[in-house]
């Protein structure tokens, strides 16, 4: 699918779509729980449908009714299962060691660059634990990890943690030591927050994670709106209701963010909202906040001077080497931006030209293509733009509604 959007300025407000971040969490610890749970989830993705798959397939009993999602847990986990998590990495990273922790004998499939994603150190800290994880795709997983005593770098995924925070709470417990320095650390914390939600003990101390479980236990929980989705439209200038103000989401930095670059900020209840009409360039350290980086550049390339994105790597290793997808978009459509090996340079211009750019089969890509539409004085055409389905497959329906003119071509 492709987009053809002539740039007007976005207007209005729209209500916050759930937050997948917190839906995988709370599907996953639900199918390991004791007793059924509902989940409200709004909305959903393509990567919560992944997700969804790879837990009916491991056993548990997920029905939908409207914004109700209804579990009924894994009670006797299959001998075998075959798993595809498509493109999504927290859906792979999130499930290795639970599959780990089930002892089932499982066929993992992906696609898209989910195959090249990496799955080191966690993939040898199961091994070392008792697990057999083959060295290539679709991997093949067997053995069983127990209780124990983990150890993993805190700069390469949160994924990761996330993972054995939930594998070691079914099991029962553990000790998870993460060496620092310690990046997306908002993530961990959301799963902790989970987590507890669902039963379990876990304490922290000096990077070290202790867990004491006995077991989780099934409850009803409603995933609260998304703040990196939110982003897109507050970086318009537009309202997002539905905002938890106290949430453990990281990409709620984006009000801040946007007030270091001049932006106007009001809160009213769970509405935000930003006057983006006269920023200016700043320094961003995105090492909590990798997600936002693609509108963050998008809206930078149109303020006042000059905006530097640093300790940005990891993006490298997402859907797309957001890094060079970024500013390879950002370039096509007129506007100043330099890589650097862990983020971008962004000089401001007042408008940019538009042009024709690609999605690079990243949905934030996609994304922020939109968002930097707006400052364009010619029509953006957006190539492959279906990649917003993997986060939010009304992105554009919602454009629209918020003024936009996005049309398929």
């Amino acid at each position: 699918m492709d987009i053809r959007i002539t740039p007007t300025p976005l207007c209005g407000g729209i209500e916050g779509i759930a937050s997948k971040s917190f839906a995988h969490r709370a599907l996953i610890c639900a199918c390991l729980s004791k007793g059924k749970s509902k989940i409200r989830i709004n909305t959903t993705s393509d990567d919560i449908s992944a997700t969804v798959s790879c837990l009916e397939n491991l056993g548990a009993v997920i029905e939908k009714d409207g914004a109700v999602w209804s579990v009924t847990p894994i009670e006797e986990p299959p001998a075998f299962a075959c798993i595809d998590c498509r493109e999504s990495g927290s859906t792979i990273r999130f499930l290795l060691p639970v599959v780990c922790a089930l002892g089932v004998k499982t066929e993992i499939n992906g696609s898209g660059r989910l195959p090249e994603r990496p799955l080191s150190p966690l993939k040898e800290e199961l091994i070392r634990m008792g697990a057999s994880i083959s060295d290539s795709f679709p991997l093949k997983v067997s053995g069983k990890i127990g209780a124990g005593e983990y150890t993993l770098r805190g700069d390469v995924s949160s994924q990761f943690v996330t993972g054995l925070l939930m594998a070691l709470s079914y099991l029962g417990g553990g000790k998870i030591k993460l060496l620092p320095p310690v990046e997306s650390r908002p993530y961990i914390d959301m799963t902790v927050q989970v987590l507890r939600r669902f039963g379990a003990d876990i304490k922290e101390e000096n990077n070290t994670f202790y867990i004491d479980s006995h077991g989780l236990k099934g409850c009803d929980f409603t995933v609260e709106a998304d703040w990196s989705n939110a982003a897109f439209w507050l970086c318009s200038g537009c309202a997002v209701s539905g905002l938890n103000a106290d949430s453990t989401q990281g990409d709620k930095a984006i009000i801040s963010v946007l007030e270091r670059m001049g932006a106007k900020t009001a809160r009213n209840g769970s509405e935000f909202r930003a006057d983006v009409s006269a920023l200016h360039g700043a320094k961003i350290d995105a090492s909590q906040i990798p997600d936002a980086v693609p509108v963050i550049a998008a809206v930078a390339a149109t303020a006042e001077g000059e905006t530097v994105i640093y300790n940005a790597a990891r993006l490298r290793l997402k859907e797309s080497d957001r890094i060079q997808t970024t500013a390879s978009m950002l370039r096509s459509l007129g506007a100043d931006v330099a890589e650097t090996d862990d983020g971008l340079i962004i000089k401001g211009k007042p408008t940019l030209s538009g042009g024709k750019t690609d999605s690079f089969n990243d949905h934030r890509i996609a994304m922020a293509a939109a968002v930097a539409a707006c400052k364009c004085t010619g029509d953006v055409i957006i190539g492959n733009a279906q990649a917003v389905n993997k986060s939010y497959p009304e992105f554009f329906n919602d454009y629209n509604k918020l003024g936009g003119k996005a049309d398929v071509l």
